[in-house]
């Protein structure tokens, strides 16, 4: 994870599924992607080399990318709030059912 893009898209995702990890894989992501921690400071914190660290967000990293295509919640928002931007400039009542319609929102 070397772009600004990647770590916002992670930090999301883990806001998503963050719950699904062990205790101690959730406090490394924890600690790097919400508190900007860095892997020395987090090797230190819990007395592991800095490459247990990496390797640890590393395997986190691939199960976030795991947990959404199983699960596609980050996806499913992301085209909720493209179709509510639509709504929002193009507001009608046909559009707004259309989009209940296509989230399956039937009374």
């Amino acid at each position: 994870m070397d772009k600004l893009d990647d770590f916002l898209k992670y930090s999301v995702l883990f806001s998503y599924y963050g719950e699904l990890f062990p205790k101690k894989k959730k406090q490394y992501l924890e600690l790097y992607l919400e508190e900007n921690s860095s892997l020395s400071e987090i090797a230190e914190q819990f007395g592991v080399t800095r490459q247990a660290v990496f390797d640890n967000i590393k395997k986190g990293v691939k199960k976030l990318d795991e947990y959404e295509n199983k699960l596609g919640i980050f996806e499913k928002e992301r085209e909720l709030k493209k179709k509510l931007e639509y709504l929002k400039k193009n507001f009608t009542k046909e559009n707004l059912e259309k989009i209940l319609e296509d989230f399956e929102y039937t009374e």
